[in-house]
């Protein structure tokens, strides 16, 4: 088996995950050959004279994409081929800047894979309500809502894949933004699309470096390759007309979140300056009734958007992202939506404990596949659009 940790420029926290990995391959799978790679981004700072100096008793290797070329993709791509030229039976990976990683982890998660043949293994996190929004707001609720699929963390990060699934993923076509922070939901869609069998694992509490400094080039690389992938397998999502629920694996130790410093006048404000800038293109994919509802909030400054409009303002960007040819345009123009979904969430639930953000997360995620019919309308009127077009 092999173990993946992606990493650039996580000299000060790989040699812990380093051990970890380690000590969970020798504790719970002694009588595998096993390999921990590293797969690094040229990092600047001794993340690989720290990775290669941890001592272990697994095999270690490390690889480096080119200097210059960066993206957490290109490592996981390298990570599958190692994995390949390894004839590994089944692959892991674990983010290089983890403080919550426990060898248990690496039982959990490969488990499954071993033992009972799933070909994908998603986890689940107990984690502050604040972190992971893109995942909170727009990927998994959208990928239950189209798919019918209920995977809490789509973009975990961490993760397990049969050497089926490794081969599928890297005969798929990778997308430029695939090769960045794209590929955590790139994984889960192919796994998806491809039929293949998908279980969660539970891992506990989730404690890791903030996203928030990345979060700009994050969202966009994330959100533009799930929408081509949305756009690429509509055909599959169109006819799905029942969800179900993953098999759950593991029981992760609940522990304390990490807090979370939310900067809400700065954000407030950069949603409101970057709406008006973005204005006109929101104004083509939007319907009107929604872009008028928005347009008087954010010319008010006071932004309020609830589960049903921002469900609708996804499903319009979604149909949009498919008809017209500014796609690019159009994931951009949603960043001040989603930073002001995020604000009115953070407001409502600021006095409310963490299970019950919870619940209003799940229960948003319902509420999409309940009013997907929204959506589909909008391709059953093109349909005899270009019916009427070819009958003329």
């Amino acid at each position: 088996m092999l173990v993946g940790i992606p990493s650039l420029n996580e000299a000060d926290n790989i040699a812990f995950v380093t051990r970890q990995i380690d000590r969970g391959l020798q504790k719970y799978f002694p009588n595998y050959r096993a390999v921990i790679v590293n797969a690094d981004n040229s990092s600047s700072d001794g993340t690989a004279e720290k990775f290669l100096a941890t001592k272990t008793k697994t095999a270690k290797i490390y690889i480096s994409t080119p200097q210059g070329i960066t993206g957490k993709g290109f490592n996981l791509f390298n990570i599958f081929r190692k994995a390949i030229e390894c004839k590994a039976k089944a692959v892991a990976v674990f983010d290089a800047d983890l403080k919550s990683i426990r060898p248990e982890w690496v039982r959990d998660m490969l488990a499954p894979i071993l033992e009972n043949n799933f070909d994908y293994c998603a986890p689940i996190y107990n984690r502050c309500e604040y972190d992971g929004s893109i995942t909170n707001h727009i990927c998994y609720p959208l990928i239950f809502g189209l798919f019918g699929c209920e995977i809490r963390q789509p973009i975990g990060g961490d993760f397990a894949l049969s050497r089926k699934n490794v081969k599928y993923v890297l005969a798929q076509k990778w997308h430029k933004s695939t090769f960045k922070y794209g590929v955590d939901i790139f994984l889960t869609l192919s796994a998806i699309r491809g039929n293949l069998k998908i279980a969660e694992v539970d891992l506990g509490t989730k404690i890791h470096k903030p996203s928030a400094p990345k979060l700009g080039a994050m969202f966009s690389q994330v959100i533009m390759t799930l929408f081509k992938n949305i756009r690429a397998n509509k055909k599959s999502w169109l006819r799905i007309r029942h969800a179900r629920k993953l098999p759950l694996f593991g029981k992760g130790k609940p522990e304390p979140t990490q807090t979370l410093e939310i900067d809400y006048k700065g954000m407030k404000a950069s949603a409101l300056f970057n709406f008006r800038s973005n204005a006109e293109t929101l104004a083509k994919f939007l319907s009107p009734p929604v872009f008028a509802k928005l347009e008087e909030m954010f010319s008010r400054g006071k932004i309020k958007i609830g589960q049903k409009l921002w469900c609708e303002v996804i499903f319009d960007a979604v149909h949009a992202f498919d008809r017209l040819c500014s796609n690019g345009e159009i994931v951009e123009a949603l960043k001040p939506l989603f930073f002001g979904r995020f604000l009115y969430f953070f407001r409502e639930t600021l006095e409310k404990n963490s299970a019950d953000c919870e619940r209003e997360i799940q229960n948003q995620a319902k509420f999409f596949w309940r009013h997907r019919r929204y959506l589909l309308q909008k391709y059953k009127k093109m349909r005899i659009s270009r019916i009427r077009r070819k009958t003329v």
